[in-house]
């Protein structure tokens, strides 16, 4: 035990000596880790508020009994489950708008409701007569108080009825209204029905499920994915994918540390392997210094990485809540959990990025420890089957895009894509550099090739950094790009009307029809009525299409039947969202029965559209075929079609007149600048991390560049002698790193513009279900390089500088050192 303490004393010395590299080891952990646990925070945040809202009165923590056919069902199976021996309670959900946010309403039965149902315990004990009683109550979390603006017994207004009064309930999900289950089917226009049974514990004997309800009802056990959690795993595996990737990039950087650290330190193990210490010994004292060192930065990195979420979590929260309505509260709760996976992932880290070190340090003799440059000769000698590897992954990452069919296997392709070209880089670099040897002629340029070469084995890591960095830049901005121009032409296209309506109710809406009809700045009245269905466990939303030019002449389509609308309008034909296609494996011409009110409803796939941003699948039929076959559909939306200059008089008179707010009263441009604010903030998250990444590559590749500094004397001792200045000298390393980095930065274009196609091709049609045109953006692919080289240039500043200041003594010494 003494002669381990002494050993790692004497190793620790090295860092006192060499300030430089301890601190270039502590970025590399603590980048690495900060920006792992910041998105590991920002996914823990949100799946910790998914759990919050499965867990209010269902969800994935309880089983309950959900329709076959669509989202609601008759409250007598209620009764007739009850009578069954099913211990069975019932809960009506619902969306509601309130001063403009969105909320859930649900309506429960407190007296049936199965023991351990999120909150049930306590709304059913406690004050269960103030609950049920009039004027009842409205149970909220605190944070719903918040973004409501009101105190605790206000009564706000939903669809002209007033709720009851507001009552604080602590462990009741953000933006969830909980209220007594007939007022809720009062306010939801829902009297009857139900949304879903709550399944209790069997108490008894009951007869089985499909005896008393026949086909209407299937059981969902506990323990499912609840819907957020389905949606929003994409957004979440995204977020991962960025964090990992920026772990990598971070543990280059301890790589090249680590390596120069033991490469300067081989004179001292050889001597503490001369006095006796065994190489076991001595490896073990090795790993020790480091999991300290990784502990240390890791305490670090999740403070950072906190900060990172902190900064991050708005827009996050926002892209949620805009794409998918989920709630996320505005300040990070962290398990306990999360602090010790950062640990972890740090340790874990370290250790991956030094293992190449250790073993070698264990596995070479002591002679041959002595020779300062047994790395780099270890490394050249792994070069060939680094390639070789390297095309393994790029045919095992093949192989996923032709067999995969799951969004694991998207990310699996582009994780092998990156990996077989960070690993093939050397190979690469050292191929063009023995080229551009061989074309010349000059001595001192032949050298200035040759060198470059010899250098490829110490900054290879860095510029494998580089290359990722730069390439999924690159690709996710080339991705970012492409999706913006689409939207934005989408957009256009499918907010054909200018002016669009959702009336309070069925009444108002025909008060406002025959209101409107009057006005002469009024070009055309279009419903846009709407009700949900599921289909195959999928859910979607039937559309109304009137038979109106606007729709024939600008709905956008991206593949279609002769005389589609004719079809549509004929009720024999209905178009099918993109990602709804996808998911029920659907093509023109085949059958789809869709679930109705009065019964199934055969139509024809005869078009199938875009539909960007919306988690759920849509089907555009008929409106007077949707009214037919739902009869009891809410007829309050409508688009209408107005004369430019009548647009902000005829908003202003509907507001005055009918009381309607800005959340079911909006112009065409009011709603592009909302959604295309949704849109910016959804991808500011990704910019950001994209940011990071580059920055971490740019300080891998300035440590890479110290690893070396040391190390290049020898090689340039001699030109000094020879007559090149220290300036001269200087300047002919900054063009060899200038020159790697380049071909580098190139090299990564073309692998960027792979990586887009991955990206929109395969992860975000696995993700999303929707594919977006793939378009080149030259000046941003100038603009990326331009950014790449000045990184490199950075990086080589300090370098360059040591090296113009070195004294001439210095340079003198090396002829007279034993090298």
């Amino acid at each position: 035990m003494i002669h381990a303490v002494w050993v790692l004393r004497v190793l620790l010395s090295h860092w006192t000596r060499h300030r430089m590299q301890l601190a270039t080891l502590l970025v590399g952990l603590i980048s690495a880790t900060a920006l792992w646990s910041g998105v590991q925070a920002l996914n823990q945040q949100a799946r910790n508020s998914y759990d919050r809202a499965a867990a209010t009165f269902g969800g994935g923590s309880t089983a309950m009994l959900v329709g076959y056919d669509g989202p609601t069902f008759s409250q007598k199976l209620f009764v007739d489950l009850r009578r069954a021996g099913w211990p069975v309670s019932p809960v009506v959900e619902g969306r509601v708008l309130i001063s403009g946010h969105a909320f859930r309403l649900l309506g429960i039965e407190p007296l049936s409701l199965p023991a351990g149902t999120g909150s049930a315990p306590e709304i059913g004990q406690a004050d269960l007569q103030k609950f049920l009683m009039p004027p009842g109550q409205t149970l909220v979390a605190p944070e719903t108080l918040a973004d409501l603006k009101l105190n605790e017994g206000a009564t706000p207004q939903v669809n002209s009825m007033a709720l009851p009064p507001l009552a604080l309930q602590d462990n009741l999900a953000p933006g969830v209204l909980v209220v007594d289950i007939g007022i809720a089917q009062h306010i939801l226009n829902m009297p009857d029905e139900v949304s879903r049974l709550l399944v209790g514990p069997q108490a008894g004997t009951r007869l089985p499920l499909e005896q008393v309800t026949g086909d209407q009802l299937r059981l969902a056990e506990a323990g499912a994915p609840s819907d957020l959690e389905r949606l929003t795993s994409s957004f979440h595996l995204n977020l991962t994918a960025f964090g990992l990737l920026s772990f990598v990039v971070g543990l280059f950087i301890v790589h090249s540390a680590i390596g120069l650290a033991l490469e300067q330190r081989l004179p001292m193990l050889r001597t503490m392997r001369a006095c006796g210490v065994s190489a076991r010994a001595l490896t073990a004292v090795l790993v020790t210094e480091l999991v300290s060192i990784a502990l240390l930065s890791g305490v670090v990195g999740l403070i950072c990485g906190y900060m990172v979420a902190a900064f991050l979590l708005p827009d996050v929260a926002a892209s949620l809540r805009g794409l998918y309505g989920a709630q996320i509260p505005g300040q990070l709760s962290l398990k306990a959990s999360w602090w010790l996976s950062g640990l972890g992932m740090s340790v874990i880290g370290a250790l991956i990025a030094a293992a190449a070190g250790l073993y070698r340090a264990y596995r070479l003799p002591v002679l041959a420890a002595a020779q300062p440059y047994a790395w780099q000769k270890a490394q050249q000698r792994w070069l060939l089957r680094q390639g070789a590897f390297a095309i393994v992954i790029a045919l095992v990452a093949a192989a996923s895009l032709y067999l995969g069919d799951s969004l694991t296997s998207g990310f699996l392709v582009l994780a092998g894509l990156l990996l077989a070209a960070a690993l093939a880089l050397p190979v690469l670099l050292g191929g063009v550099l023995w080229l551009a040897q061989r074309g010349s002629v000059r001595p001192l340029v032949k050298w200035f090739w040759a060198d470059s070469r010899q250098q490829l084995p110490g900054l290879s890591l860095a510029m494998m950094a580089l290359l990722l960095a730069l390439a999924v830049n690159v690709g996710v901005g080339t991705m970012v790009q492409s999706f913006s121009r689409t939207f934005t032409a989408w957009l256009d296209e499918r907010l054909a009307a200018e002016v669009y309506l959702n009336a309070l109710s069925d009444a108002q809406g025909e008060e406002i029809v025959a209101w409107l009809r009057r006005r002469p700045e009024v070009e055309a009245i279009l419903p846009a009525w709407r009700t949900d269905v599921t289909l195959s466990t999928f859910p979607a939303e039937v559309i109304g299409f009137a038979d109106h030019a606007t729709y024939r002449e600008r709905w956008p389509l991206i593949e279609s039947e002769p005389g589609i609308w004719d079809k549509v309008h004929a009720g024999e034909g209905a178009m099918f969202s993109e990602q709804l296609a996808r998911r029920l494996k659907v093509i023109l011409r085949d059958h789809v029965r869709i679930p109705t009110a009065a019964g199934p409803w055969q139509v024809e796939v005869v078009g199938i559209y875009p539909d960007y941003g919306n988690p759920k699948g849509q089907i555009g039929v008929d409106v007077a075929a949707l009214a037919k076959h739902w009869p009891d559909v809410a007829r309050t939306r409508f688009g209408l079609r107005v004369k430019s200059e009548g647009i902000a008089p005829l908003v202003a008179a509907m507001r005055e007149k009918f009381g309607l707010d800005s959340s079911r009263l909006l112009d065409q441009a009011t709603l592009k600048a909302d959604s295309t604010r949704i849109f910016n903030r959804t991808f500011s998250v990704t910019s950001a991390l994209n940011a990071f990444t580059l920055g971490v590559a740019g300080v891998a590749l300035l440590t890479g560049l110290l690893t070396l500094s040391n190390s290049r004397l020898p090689q340039l001792a001699p030109l000094w002698a020879l007559g090149l200045t220290r300036r001269r000298l200087a300047g002919i390393e900054l063009l060899k790193t200038m020159s790697v980095a380049l071909i580098t930065a190139l090299l990564a274009l073309p692998l960027g513009m792979l990586v887009a196609w991955c990206l929109v091709a395969v992860v975000n049609v696995k993700a999303f279900g929707w594919r977006l045109p793939f378009h080149i953006f030259p000046a941003q692919l100038v603009e990326l390089l331009a950014i790449a080289m000045l990184a490199a240039l950075l990086a080589a500043c300090l370098p360059v500088l040591r090296l113009m200041r070195l004294q001439p003594a210095a340079l003198v010494k090396i002829f007279a050192n034993e090298r």
